[in-house]
């Protein structure tokens, strides 16, 4: 039987709320991909280039450090990763997630909050920095869906 994860960043509370109700459908594990300095509303604002994720986004090197590794990732086939959508993408953070847990070989099934923006380019974004792991679709959520909606998706 497959095991699986639902890892997620949240820096607002709504991929938080949505990474919940995966779990809750799929009767999985949970697990927050913490920043080791958590967000402040000034480090958020998009609107200002020097604030910090302005900064983060616009360096592709930029890993910001993680407060947590998952101890046994090994032991899941299958994870969920989910992340607000900025600047059209994922943040940086998810990056060092993924760069610090050996996700090679695995499905990871991507989603996103956002009311508006695409997933779609943070998939390809995804896709091409880490050829080695199978990424199986991305879906963007707007934190209102069902338990049967987010079933839906995952067949």
């Amino acid at each position: 039987m497959s095991k699986k994860l639902v890892c997620y960043f949240s820096a607002s509370g709504n991929t938080k709320s949505v990474a919940e109700n995966i779990a809750n459908a799929l009767e999985c594990d949970l697990f927050e991909i913490e920043p080791e300095e958590k967000y402040t509303k000034e480090d958020l604002n998009w609107m200002n280039k020097n604030s910090r994720s302005s900064v983060e986004m616009n360096d592709l090197s930029s890993r910001p450090k993680v407060a947590k590794k998952i101890e046994n990732v090994d032991e899941y086939d299958t994870l969920f990763i989910g992340y607000p959508i900025w600047w059209y993408t994922c943040p940086t953070i998810i990056n060092t997630f993924i760069e610090e847990n050996n996700l090679d070989n695995k499905d990871v099934y991507l989603f996103a909050t956002s009311g508006s923006s695409s997933a779609d380019k943070s998939l390809t974004d995804l896709k091409n920095s880490y050829p080695n792991i199978n990424f199986i679709k991305v879906k963007r959520f707007k934190g209102k869906e069902s338990n049967e909606e987010i079933l839906e998706w995952i067949k």
